[in-house]
Formats: structure tokens, C-alpha cells, sequence
């Protein structure tokens, strides 16, 4: 039994056999969460990981379906806190998932440095605009544009509390690139796997995935584009199989 709020719905997440607490006022994950989850390194059977900018929890409920290792999910807003707390206890991983209420700039002085085997973030993208231009919504404005965390304070704690030879993995969008890459390496994070994502063929990329090793020998890996719809403005067999666990 779950205790829904407001306009919150439980959703699926097919492939992972997994139930995620959602609210289209507040906070409804994108294929980015899944892309990024899907993308970064993680140790099979044990390990320490944590996700930055929680938002709902989804990062941590699909790596708990890649991993027995623990994992640690950080949100600042209380609301999406409270269901990405609600969401782990619904399916029953309160033993390898633990939430924490916070500001992720604090999180490296509250859980120590260099305690992490892999960070993954998913930060808000967009650099704050005028007041005219920013979301109403105070849930949606600070999920997506660098009002309580900027991107060099995502990168920046992410190396932090990453150990040595750890791996850093973000999503974010392409025209950040130059910037992430310079903040990595100001950081001692070398970016050894970049992935773009295209929404058709043809079109331009608008989606980024880059993992980095914490002091890592540079040896950049530039993988294979994934295509999200085909030409009948379908989901591509790649992202069916990412979403629905299809073969």
C-alpha cells in the first residue's frame, strides 16, 4: 500500500519490474534519468554509489536493478524527497536505498571524501535566466535551471566524494560539453566516455552521457549514438528495450 498525495500516481518502470511515485506539478523523470542509469559503470555485487540531484529517486531505483552495492540518492526539495523516500519503501529497498534531505554541496563534508565508487548526477541544465523567462513552478525552475546548484558545484562534489580510480558519470546537454570537460579536469576528473543521443536520424544531438575517472590517464571513448525515435515517430528497439525490457 502506498500513500499517494495531491496529484501523485504510481508509475512503472517495465524493465526493472519497479513502481515510481510521479506528480506532473512537481516532478516527472525523463528518458535522460533512464539513459543516464543505463549508462554508467557500476559493480555488480557490491559498492558504494550515490546520486546527485535525486529529484524522485529514479537514478537510484534503476541502478538498485544493475547492482547489490549501496546506494545513496541526495534531493533538496523536501517534496521530491518525501516521494523518493516513499517510492523506496514501496519496493522494498529501504536496505539498499537510503535517501537523504540536503544540499549536495554539503554532502562531502556530512559523508566524507573519497567514499564513493560512482557518482551519477543529473543536473539541473539551463543557467538561470531573468525572472520573466523562469518556470512558476518553484519544483520544475529549480529541477531544471542552476538556482540552489550550478554545474560546477555538481562536478566539483562529485570529486569530492568520489575515491580514487572511482567513476563520475552525468547527463546533461551537448552544448555544455566544453564547459563539463574543463570543470572534470579542473577537478581531477578525466572523461574517458561520451555517448550523444539524437532524437531521430539527422537531427542534431540533444542529449549528452560522459563518464570520467577520478585521476584517470586520458583516453577519451566516443561510443555509438543512440537513436530515441525511428521514422515512423516511433521508440527505436534500442530505447523499447532500455524502457520495457524488450529484446
Amino acid at each position: 500500500m502506498v500513500n499517494l498525495k495531491d496529484d501523485e500516481r504510481l508509475d512503472y518502470l517495465l524493465a526493472e519490474n519497479l513502481r515510481i511515485i510521479q506528480s506532473p506539478s512537481v516532478f516527472a523523470f525523463s528518458l535522460d534519468a533512464v539513459l543516464l542509469a543505463r549508462f554508467v559503470y557500476v559493480p555488480i555485487q557490491k559498492g558504494n554509489l550515490i546520486d546527485l540531484c535525486s529529484g524522485n529517486g529514479v537514478i537510484p531505483l534503476f541502478l538498485s536493478a544493475r547492482t547489490k552495492g549501496s546506494i545513496v540518492g541526495v534531493e533538496i526539495q523536501e517534496r521530491l524527497y518525501d516521494m523518493a523516500k516513499r517510492s523506496v519503501e514501496y519496493n522494498n529497498l529501504t536496505e539498499q536505498i537510503h535517501m537523504i534531505h540536503g544540499d549536495i554541496k554539503n554532502t562531502p563534508k556530512e559523508l566524507g571524501h573519497g567514499k564513493f565508487d560512482v557518482v551519477t548526477c543529473n543536473p539541473p541544465y539551463f543557467i538561470t535566466p531573468s525572472k520573466g523567462e523562469i518556470n512558476p513552478n518553484e519544483h520544475l525552475a529549480i529541477a531544471r535551471h542552476e538556482i540552489l546548484c550550478t554545474l560546477e558545484d555538481a562536478i566539483r562534489v562529485s570529486s569530492q566524494l568520489v575515491r580514487q580510480g572511482g567513476k563520475v558519470a552525468f547527463v546533461h546537454r551537448p552544448g555544455r560539453l566544453m564547459d563539463i570537460i574543463q570543470l572534470m579536469r579542473q577537478y581531477r576528473l578525466e572523461p574517458k566516455r561520451i555517448q550523444f543521443v539524437y532524437p531521430k536520424l539527422g537531427k542534431e544531438a540533444n542529449t549528452l552521457l560522459i563518464e570520467a575517472i577520478k585521476d584517470g590517464s586520458p583516453d577519451l571513448k566516443i561510443l555509438p549514438p543512440i537513436i530515441v525515435y525511428n521514422e515512423a515517430n516511433e521508440y527505436t528497439s534500442e530505447i523499447r528495450e532500455i524502457l520495457y525490457g524488450e529484446k
